[in-house]
């Protein structure tokens, strides 16, 4: 994928319904962009560790900060960075977010980029990580759930096509991705024993009412599929995320997105459709998905 550099940076905006201080409200619509852009390294290494997939990255926005990756400073990472729960603290901050990650991302090169789990020492207080929606096949799904749906619009073909012979092969690859999230949630406990994690959960990019739109194309059933297949992924990634202990923790940030889904009128629309705007990517978060998420992680954050 590529970028331009000209593309403006977007303003921030608020974020109606998260459940947080309006204090971290305020944190996060201002941060530096010395905060956003650091790539400091303490000399016993990084202090918040960004972990993840492009819904981790911020890919598509302004800001590109690794083109490979589609890493950006719109990231919720970037935004959470210019927060007093990390820049006021002096806390060096380490993106590895990666496009296209998967749990083999983790400890293994992904391109040239080294395997993410390097970026973690003794030393990291903080830990954020949205990771797993590869590992299911995301961006497969969404094209076969294109491809299908003229085949019966009404229907649920997409739905189908993963249940060849009434096995569910979603569910499978959901459970397998689910024990690799616990080693990979493991594996970061072993390197960075001191730092809080917070699992960043996936948000609301499908109508959570189940009912298609015009500008999607995909079969009427396949909607609720797609919404379904989300919570399931994210219940997955609560479970281990609870099952970490004391000092992981979940961010649920698909129920404070609902209603702002690639449905949704352009400016109430927080996550792309298939058809994205400038300075988006399609079915990723845009300026605002990326605010609403970093909001949600904040709080996960700074709860005691």
């Amino acid at each position: 994928m590529t970028h331009s550099p000209s593309r403006p940076v977007r303003k921030c905006r608020a974020v109606a319904g998260a459940a947080v201080a309006s204090a971290a409200l305020l944190s996060l619509c201002a941060p530096t962009a010395t905060a956003q852009n650091a790539a400091i390294t303490s000399a016993d290494g990084p202090n918040y560790v960004a972990l993840g997939d492009s819904y981790a990255s911020g890919a598509g926005l302004a800001g590109v900060k690794d083109e490979e990756c589609d890493r950006t400073t719109g990231s919720y990472a970037g935004l959470i960075a210019g927060t007093d729960a990390v820049k006021g603290l002096n806390r060096a901050f380490k993106d590895v977010t990666c496009s296209g990650a998967t749990t083999r991302s983790i400890w293994n090169h992904q391109g040239t980029k080294p395997p993410q789990a390097n970026a973690l020492t003794a030393n990291t207080k903080l830990v954020t990580l949205t990771l797993g929606g590869n590992d299911v096949g995301f961006t497969e799904i969404l094209a076969k759930c294109w491809s299908v749906a003229a085949s019966d619009p009404d229907g649920s073909p997409c739905k189908e096509s993963y249940r060849p012979g009434g096995k569910d092969v979603l569910g499978e690859r959901i459970n397998t991705m689910e024990g690799r999230i616990r080693e990979v949630l493991k594996d970061v406990r072993r390197r960075s024993p001191d730092a809080k994690v917070i699992v960043v959960g996936y948000p609301a990019l499908f109508p959570d009412n189940g009912v298609r739109c015009p500008e999607v194309p995909f079969a009427q059933g396949d909607f609720a599929f797609l919404r379904d297949m989300t919570k399931k992924v994210n219940r997955a990634l609560e479970r281990q995320a609870v099952a970490g202990g004391v000092g992981m923790s979940f961010a649920d940030t698909y129920t404070p997105t609902v209603g702002h889904d690639m449905c949704q009128p352009r400016e109430r629309r927080w996550f792309e459709s298939l058809t994205p705007a400038a300075n988006t990517l399609a079915a990723h978060p845009n300026a605002s998905g990326q605010f609403a998420m970093a909001v949600v992680a904040y709080g996960q954050i700074v709860k005691p």
